[in-house]
């Protein structure tokens, strides 16, 4: 992991700090990508002057021109990009499909797959270029079956899976690695907020998941490609 530039996106959420944060433990180049420059900046104090470290602020991850600028920034710092580790994502559900509000697969669908998408869409070319690089996406256990009142969320996140593996399909014979990681209930104090009940215990820790996403973008994961990696803790 030595000095490998890494796109992190979501990197001031749960998922993405503990990313970050073990990545520049493993010795990476990170660019922490957020909505927000003053958020991104307020969670990561310690690197935002380090010229090994980018705060990419401000990037709409569903906005194709917005990833156009990240992608300038990034090869302006770098000069390459080694992996691109896609922690964005949203959870919405309760309500059975015909009573469920449109505006929540719209919200699901962007935030999961299209972001999902473009951030894939906007490293590739320089992947390519480089005849190497590694693609990590979160999917969900929930992506492998549809379940009641959560059709939206599981649709989505099946669209991810689907994603990876037809990336990897097209990417393997270019020395370009994808893969996804399927975890079940993350241990967030939003979730523990939102299920009071649950049992925390088979919960997954977001650093241990981060533990994960660091050996699928090592060197020591090179032949793994079109994998979903099961994440679930104890659940």
């Amino acid at each position: 992991m030595k000095n490998k530039v890494t796109i992190i996106t979501g990197a001031v959420g749960n998922l993405g700090n503990a990313t970050a944060r073990r990545f520049q433990q493993a010795g990476a180049k990170t660019v922490l990508v957020d909505r927000s420059p003053e958020r991104v900046r307020q969670m990561f104090p310690d690197v935002a002057d380090s010229k090994d470290h980018l705060l990419a602020g401000g990037i709409d991850l569903s906005n194709p021109e917005s990833l156009v600028q990240l992608m300038e920034q990034v090869l302006k710092q770098f000069g390459r990009v080694d992996a691109l580790v896609n922690t964005v994502r949203g959870y919405r559900g309760g309500k059975p499909v015909h009573e469920a509000d449109l505006a929540d697969w719209d919200f699901l669908f962007n935030v999961n797959v299209r972001t999902t998408l473009l951030c894939c869409r906007a490293a590739i070319p320089q992947m390519l270029k480089q005849q190497r690089g590694t693609i990590i996406n979160v999917a969900s256990r929930d992506g492998l079956n549809g379940s009641a009142g959560y059709a939206a969320y599981s649709a989505s996140k099946s669209a991810v899976l689907r994603l990876t593996e037809s990336l990897a399909a097209e990417l393997k014979t270019s020395n370009i690695n994808v893969n996804c990681i399927m975890p079940g209930t993350i241990d967030t104090p939003q979730n523990r907020v939102a299920i009071p009940n649950g049992d925390y215990s088979k919960w997954v820790e977001p650093a241990a998941i981060a533990d994960v996403l660091l050996f699928l973008v090592s060197d020591a994961s090179r032949a793994i490609n079109g994998a979903a990696i099961p994440v679930y803790g104890k659940g």
